[in-house]
């Protein structure tokens, strides 16, 4: 599995698990559900850094899709070693996937605010 496979299924996993649902442990890779146990374990710190960098907006408005495509990349710009210009493109890619209209408004709105995000965290 590609690490663009990987991400995607992880992504997948805390969408499901923000709106209440299970899954079955031994269908993921165990960097999967590491990743996903990792989100959650830091899901305070990853929110406060997703509000701070809203403008007029709050977390509670993102859709789910959104809100767990942001989050796991925030996870990865905070906690790996993984360049943030791949984080994001790959955040860009997964929103355009599955929650962006033909407006492209979803698009813009993540890119923006991970780029936020990013100013904020590489200062």
């Amino acid at each position: 599995m590609t690490r663009t496979e990987q991400r995607e299924q992880t992504v997948l996993l805390i969408y499901l698990k923000s709106m209440g649902g299970s899954y079955i442990e031994h269908d993921y890779e165990i960097e999967i559900l590491d990743s996903v146990e990792s989100v959650f374990l830091h899901i305070t710190e990853i929110d406060n850094i997703i509000e701070k960098n809203l403008t007029n907006w709050t977390i509670d408005r993102l859709n789910y899709v959104d809100k767990s495509i942001i989050r796991y990349a925030v996870y990865e710009m905070k906690y790996t070693d993984t360049p943030y210009e791949v984080i994001i493109n790959e955040a860009i890619n997964l929103t355009k996937k599955y929650s962006n209209l033909e407006d492209d408004l979803a698009k813009s709105f993540n890119n923006k605010l991970l780029d936020n995000i990013k100013n904020s965290i590489f200062k």
